[in-house]
């Protein structure tokens, strides 16, 4: 029989809800994590963010994320059980990508990086870097903790004006350091920088600094593809920063379809292979 599950993250500063059955993703939402999971259905159980989502026609939610574990007992009388979030990065990139074994970078409010070897998984540590930087940064600078401001400002400036390059100090090649790799973010910025330029040196300072530690990961584990994940990833700029530290390390840096959903999606996903197992198990006997 199939089952339709509800998978919710709730993170650090937002909460993405996918409504999944039989692997495929229904319906999806939004919202800051400042509001209640409770709030964003109304009385029937419709949800107030995207009509197509409805409480009434699901069985189950399975809730992951650091927020997680402020939503207590069920939701609109449904079930709710929780999973880990590194189970969840896990089984959703894993699926969506269709890769048995790969590093699931999620880029939250900080960032993670998961290792996984078919169904195993292993959490390798991650950085205090992410989309909680760009948003507390954008607000100092520019007045926005909306990411979406800062990110369409970034999308009409040019980080090469701020950032120090190779060419910038020296007239050809260095040994491994072709002139258009990055030597310094911010290096050259001065008072009179532009604010689009700006905006996008954040951009790309937060995306190559994840970028450069993928490396590292790499060089761990031997692994060179890297699921990337989260709603960072999503911006404009993120797919030829990723493709140029591709080229430069020697790395698959990977963006499946709605990376910003992937978490939500794997907890639903991990709630159906956990209800096929003991489905499995109880037919042995």
């Amino acid at each position: 029989m199939k089952m339709r599950i509800l998978g919710v993250d709730i993170g650090g500063s937002s909460t993405k809800m996918a409504e999944v059955e039989d692997g495929r993703i229904l319906s999806m939402a939004g919202a800051p994590s400042s509001i209640p999971l409770d709030d964003l259905f109304d009385r029937d159980g419709q949800c107030v963010k995207c009509p197509d989502m409805d409480l009434r026609r699901v069985d189950r939610i399975v809730l992951t994320g650091a927020g997680s574990t402020s939503v207590k007992g069920s939701l609109r009388c449904l079930p709710t059980m929780s999973t880990d979030e590194f189970e969840a990065n896990a089984c959703g990139a894993r699926f969506l990508a269709g890769l048995d074994s790969c590093v699931v970078v999620s880029i939250g409010t900080g960032t993670s990086f998961v290792k996984v070897d078919g169904p195993r998984y292993a959490h390798l540590g991650g950085l205090a870097i992410g989309g909680g930087t760009f948003s507390g940064l954008s607000n100092v600078i520019f007045g926005h903790s909306d990411m979406s401001v800062v990110a369409e400002m970034s999308g009409h400036g040019d980080a090469d004006n701020v950032d120090l390059l190779i060419r910038d100090i020296s007239e050809t090649d260095l040994p491994g350091l072709p002139l258009d790799i990055t030597a310094s973010n911010f290096g050259k910025a001065g008072q009179d920088a532009a604010r689009e330029d700006v905006a996008a040196g954040m951009v790309k300072m937060i995306l190559q600094t994840i970028g450069s530690a993928a490396n590292f990961v790499a060089q761990g584990t031997g692994l060179k593809d890297f699921v990337m994940i989260g709603n960072m990833v999503t911006l404009p700029q993120s797919r030829n920063i990723f493709d140029r530290l591709g080229d430069f390390y020697g790395l698959n840096f990977i963006v499946p379809e709605h990376p910003e959903y992937v978490t939500a999606f794997g907890a639903a996903i991990s709630c159906m292979s956990f209800m096929s197992s003991r489905a499995q198990s109880r037919d042995l006997f």
